[in-house]
């Protein structure tokens, strides 16, 4: 029976033989020579075959060849009929269109060498055959990690190992990886065989950086939690700064003000920080901490010279840096300007209320006190007004005369008839005394004299 009749088909297989000039009725073509296939799962081996005559039968056959075993047959087809192994009958089937196999469920038992084998018959019989190698493997799981010691290591002596474990996956493979970069040997870096587990000896501050496991076989690949190593390192690179915004070896402050200084060194674990301060060749002890306030007082040293020192408890090293504070004048100069500034302030602002308190008694006093006005102008007036006063108020002492009065202006006409007779008055001076008003000083009340 005839699998693939077409016309056209045949047409071009005959084409394509007698261009590449051989006389090969049969063809028989495999993807992949080998493959990897994963435990528990199905797996199809695939293979074309393909020929340019007539053929009346087709005969495919799978064979599976273990090691240290002998060959086994899985199953075999003619032309549609398929024929499995009783062993392998409900593990494998074929489709004789294009032989390949598939195995329903893989098994480790599965793996080995598969053959595969093709013969036609017409007017000639000819056969082919291929193998392909299977591989049944169990995907890996995510690795963990271990670091020993887990405590950390001190710089330039301790060594850390990093060891991978992995709880299922087979035929595995391990590859380290630092800040995400593959790590390679070295002159501190070394691996066990197959690379499960890291050694760095000794230890630097530079090897502080994520670390982490890369674990994968030919079905799967899985990397493990990144994990950072505790290196004790330090002190380095101590410096002192200060609120100010100064930093170095010299550091400036004005007499009477506060400057507060802060002693930082990079390690690991934090280090300890002391301050002393050296005078006349002795070293003092001022304080401890990573901080340090000093006020500048008016001395006649404008110089001093202090040190901050830092340790380290767990590496045992040390570092100090020495600085020298000094005191400048500005500051003072400021405060006596300061100083100065405020008596004048002080007698500008005394002054200024005196003279608004002053405005505002005399202000007081002439409104409640019209009498004294009334006396200045009386005495400011003429002596021809002062008799006049006298005389219409009938005493002779001015004292007799003190009180209140009361100013009424009268017209011309009516002045007083008590002038004397004898006198003769011209009619020039008749006609300005019509003009001429006349005042009368009422006394309002009288105020009694002074006891």
């Amino acid at each position: 029976m005839e699998p693939f009749s077409s016309k056209y088909y045949h047409s071009f297989c005959n084409v394509y033989l007698f261009l590449l000039g051989t006389s090969t009725a049969l063809n028989l073509k495999v993807p992949s020579e080998l493959i990897h296939g994963v435990k528990g799962r199905p797996l199809i081996i695939p293979v074309e075959y393909s020929f340019n005559t007539t053929v009346c039968e087709i005969q495919i056959t799978w064979l599976l060849n273990k090691p240290d075993s002998k060959s086994t047959l899985l199953v075999t087809a003619k032309n549609r009929s398929v024929i499995p192994d009783l062993e392998y009958q409900h593990k494998v089937s074929l489709s004789p269109l294009n032989a390949s196999l598939l195995i329903k469920e893989l098994h480790t038992g599965d793996e080995g060498e598969y053959t595969v084998k093709v013969t036609i018959q017409g007017k000639h019989t000819e056969s082919q055959s291929h193998k392909i190698q299977v591989t049944v493997d169990v995907p890996v799981t995510k690795p963990l990690v271990h670091m020993e010691p887990h405590l950390g290591a001190v710089e330039y002596i301790g060594n850390l190992t990093l060891r991978c474990s992995v709880r299922n996956g087979t035929r595995i493979s391990y590859h380290w990886l630092k800040s995400g970069v593959n790590i390679e040997a070295g002159s501190r870096y070394s691996f066990s065989l197959n690379k499960q587990m890291f050694f760095i000896s000794p230890v630097t501050k530079e090897d502080i950086a994520n670390y982490s496991c890369v674990v994968k076989n030919f079905v799967s690949q899985q990397e493990s939690e990144p994990i950072t190593p505790n290196i004790y390192y330090g002190p380095y690179d101590l410096t002192v700064n200060s609120d100010k915004g100064q930093k170095g070896e010299v550091f400036t402050v004005d007499i009477g003000e506060v400057i507060l200084l802060f002693c930082s060194a990079d390690s690991n674990p934090p280090n300890n920080y002391s301050w002393f301060q050296r005078f006349n060749n002795e070293t003092v002890v001022i304080t401890r901490g990573p901080h340090f306030e000093i006020k500048a007082e008016n001395t006649a040293q404008r110089t001093a010279k202090y040190v901050c020192c830092a340790y380290n408890n767990i590496t045992g090293k040390k570092d100090e840096t020495q600085f020298t504070l000094v005191i400048t004048a500005s500051g003072q100069e400021k405060l006596s300007q300061k100083g100065s500034s405020l008596p004048s302030l002080a007698v500008i602002t005394a002054m200024s209320l005196f003279v608004i308190v002053s405005m505002v008694i005399i202000f007081l006093w002439k409104r409640c006190h019209p009498h004294k006005v009334i006396k200045q102008k009386l005495y400011s007036g003429t002596q021809s007004d002062y008799v006049r006063t006298q005389t219409f108020s009938g005493h002779e002492d001015a004292m007799d005369d003190f009180g209140i009065y009361e100013f009424v202006a009268l017209p011309g006409g009516s002045e007083p008839s008590k002038v004397s007779s004898n006198k003769t008055v011209s009619s020039s001076s008749s006609a300005q005394c019509q003009d001429t008003h006349t005042t009368i000083y009422e006394v309002i009340s009288h105020v009694p004299d002074p006891l």
